[in-house]
């Protein structure tokens, strides 16, 4: 097995289990290197919580890029997360062009909208932006949400295949080569996630948890990332990351008090153990 160099770029909240407090020991545990760009440094995630710090990195992300490109460093994949801002999104495009070798992955996790709605401070112009990025993407992992406004499309809780199947082909014309569509459910109690590249379409389903968790979207993607960089299949890498949050729901679901993300370490072992198989 090649030991794969993977940069992911998002903002890190100290406290949280979220966006970098995530992606980092998720991919690491997956056996690959993992660099980061923090976007933002946040106290903590704004979920939830009151009277957090925020320190904007955006302007320092260009000076970063070209110390990379003086040295040499190359990535294998790089994946985003949580951006703040178009402007962000523009530097990142910019980064998927120059720190990338010959055969690196270009994975995006739209993360900007959840249950119909955008995350507070995104709006129109924001979703356009990452339509840009989007179409730079060898994988795109968009939830039911933000793939309806990529595609600008009825967000709806209840549709049937011939829906998806539309987003499917609008996300793949907007140049996106695989896609990964996450909380897709055709029946009661059951969710799952779709893997789809050019009329290619592969649906895994499971059980549906009720109990929601901060951040799963996060450790979702970067189980995703670390999976297929260790040379799983998109369909098998989906599966392996599927799994791995319903392991992290039932963790959390134990305790009571823990409202403020998932409990992913203590079942890391079992994301591992996973990809031996």
């Amino acid at each position: 097995m090649s030991y794969n160099k993977v940069l992911t770029i998002q903002d890190i909240s100290c406290v949280g289990q979220c966006s970098l407090t995530v992606a980092l020991p998720v991919i690491s545990a997956c056996g690959i290197e993992t660099c980061v760009l923090p976007s933002a440094v946040l106290s903590t995630h704004t979920a939830g919580f009151s009277g957090y710090t925020f320190r904007d990195l955006t302007d320092d992300m260009p000076a970063i890029k070209d110390h990379w490109i003086k040295e040499g460093i190359k990535f294998d994949a790089v994946y985003t997360g949580y951006l703040g801002s178009t402007k962000q999104i523009e530097y990142v495009a910019d980064i998927f062009d120059t720190v990338g070798n010959d055969r690196c992955l270009n994975i995006v996790d739209p993360a900007m909208a959840d249950n119909g709605k955008l995350y507070p401070g995104f709006n129109a112009e924001f979703v356009e932006a990452m339509k840009g990025l989007c179409a730079k993407a060898d994988y795109l992992i968009p939830n039911i949400t933000e793939a309806a406004m990529l595609c600008d499309m009825e967000y709806k809780t209840e549709y049937d295949a011939a829906y998806i199947d539309e987003i499917l082909v609008k996300l793949t014309a907007l140049g996106a080569k695989n896609i990964i569509l996450t909380g897709i459910s055709y029946n009661k109690g059951k969710t799952g996630v779709v893997v789809y590249k050019k009329g290619d379409y592969q649906y895994y389903e499971h059980d549906f948890l009720p109990n929601s968790c901060h951040g799963t979207g996060d450790i979702y993607a970067s189980a995703f990332t670390g999976a297929l960089l260790r040379g799983k299949s998109a369909y098998d890498s989906a599966k392996i990351a599927a799994d791995y949050v319903l392991e992290c729901i039932k963790a959390t679901a134990e305790e009571e008090n823990h409202w403020y993300g998932a409990k992913f370490e203590p079942v890391l072992y079992k994301l591992i153990e996973a990809l031996k198989q």
